[in-house]
């Protein structure tokens, strides 16, 4: 990881230490089967206590043995670990959930995940207030730079980023092209945490 990075993330959970609720983790790992086959290297190397891991690997056929393999590396380093889109394999490793858009599979699954970390993505407005209501934690907005993950794909820049980040009552983090060079154009204070793939690593 760049120390650009891991500068800008011992700075923001510095501010995080002054607001009232225990601090977030704000460096996030997202893991993808394509990019990342194998996310448990990069998940080892995450700096103690400061960051977390949002398990995807959608429909891989070893997803379940990842996964215990992230929560076994979590709970040692001290890291978070939210699922994505399943809160029965979320509560088999302990761990948060991740929903999409602010949408939880059911209202059983959503029940079983209560007193557990939930996390959402959101790519706009919409999704935002959606993730709020269904009680998510923080909330991943993207993209906001252009992405390897989706090449070509519309971003909302900086000044959209925030414009939908302060729409809602709760704390918003950055998808999508961050690095050592972009988290600088990121609004001090109003993004909360940071997720990638290549920047985590």
């Amino acid at each position: 990881m760049k120390a650009g990075l891991l500068a800008w993330a011992h700075a923001e959970r510095a501010r995080a230490r002054r607001r009232p609720g225990p601090p977030l983790p704000v460096l996030w790992l997202f893991t993808d089967a394509e990019r990342l086959p194998d996310p448990r290297p990069a998940a080892a190397a995450l700096p103690r206590g400061l960051a977390g891991v949002v398990l995807r690997h959608d429909r891989h056929p070893a997803r379940a043995a990842i996964g215990r393999d992230l929560a076994r590396i979590c709970r040692m380093r001290r890291l978070a670990l939210v699922v994505a889109g399943d809160a029965r394999l979320a509560g088999t490793l302990r761990a948060g959930v991740h929903l999409r858009e602010g949408r939880w599979p059911s209202v059983l699954r959503m029940r079983r995940a209560a007193g557990r970390l939930v996390t959402s993505s959101a790519h706009g407005g919409v999704g935002l207030r959606r993730a709020w209501r269904a009680g998510a934690t923080l909330a991943f907005l993207s993209p906001v730079f252009p992405t390897a993950s989706h090449p070509g794909a519309p971003t909302l820049g900086v000044l959209r980023w925030a414009r939908a980040a302060r729409q809602v009552p709760l704390p918003v983090a950055a998808l999508g092209g961050v690095s050592a060079g972009t988290v600088r154009r990121l609004p001090r204070g109003l993004c909360r945490a940071v997720g990638g793939i290549g920047a985590m690593r």
